[in-house]
């Protein structure tokens, strides 16, 4: 190879980067990838659509992100670089770079919400066509609710297992109550066994002083029994 050629080969290799490096090579592509359809029920007040994108052979620069919205009505441009202007706080962009993901968040959700979604990104000053991409959209279908929202039913579901948890704790506790009831003896029956044992003492009390009395009758008649036999046998010996 002359010297000439090897200085065209040379300029050649120093020229290639360069315009890599510029865009002008036409490699600078950007891709942008969101899920096709969304389904929310309204009652669920917000619902996030997210966008990811990969950027290959391109200059490092400020992108451009953008959100549109294809309604029934008119096609509308909701946030550009995180500047939401449609309506405040109706719209919310949240954006992590460094996984090149960005997502928008709608608030308020009614049946009107119910559109296209559409992500965009771009390399403003890259020529290349590539560099300026928008995803196929993501259809967001908002629903009537004809039932209770998950969160709602989650929120039901712990209120029913905390319910049965104190359930089952009353239970517990009346059981134990109960047990321990029917091994003291309460205050009512306490009385009526120590009325039982006055009673049974009272009659004790009686019997004793019926049979004391008896005794005693019985012993005075035959004291005096006694003393009409001596009476009589003392008659019958002074009688000659």
């Amino acid at each position: 190879m002359d010297a000439a050629g090897a200085g065209r080969l040379t300029l050649g290799l120093e020229i290639i980067p360069l315009l890599f490096y510029v865009g002008a090579a036409g490699n600078c592509a950007v891709s942008v990838s969101q899920p096709a359809i969304l389904e929310v029920d309204f009652a669920e007040g917000t619902v996030t659509v997210p966008c990811s994108f990969s950027i290959a052979g391109c200059r490092p620069e400020p992108l451009t992100k953008l959100w549109f919205r294809l309604g029934a009505q008119k096609p509308e441009t909701l946030c550009v670089n995180g500047q939401c202007s449609s309506q405040a706080d109706k719209f919310t962009v949240t954006e992590d770079l460094a996984r090149n993901q960005t997502s928008l968040t709608v608030s308020r959700l009614t049946a009107n919400d119910s559109a296209i979604y559409i992500c965009g990104i771009a390399l403003p000053s890259s020529r290349d066509p590539r560099a300026k991409q928008t995803g196929a959209g993501t259809v967001l279908v908002v629903r009537e609710s004809k039932g209770l929202s998950t969160k709602l039913q989650r929120l039901l579901v712990a209120v029913l297992s905390l319910l049965s948890i104190y359930i089952v704790g009353v239970i517990m506790v009346f059981v134990v109550l109960s047990k321990s009831k029917s091994k003291t003896p309460t205050k009512k029956e306490r009385d009526d066994s120590q009325k039982k044992k006055s009673a049974r003492r009272l009659f004790q009390e009686i019997a004793q002083e019926l049979y004391s009395k008896r005794h005693v009758g019985t012993s005075q008649q035959s004291e005096k029994d006694n003393t009409y036999e001596n009476r009589r046998a003392r008659y019958n010996c002074e009688t000659p």
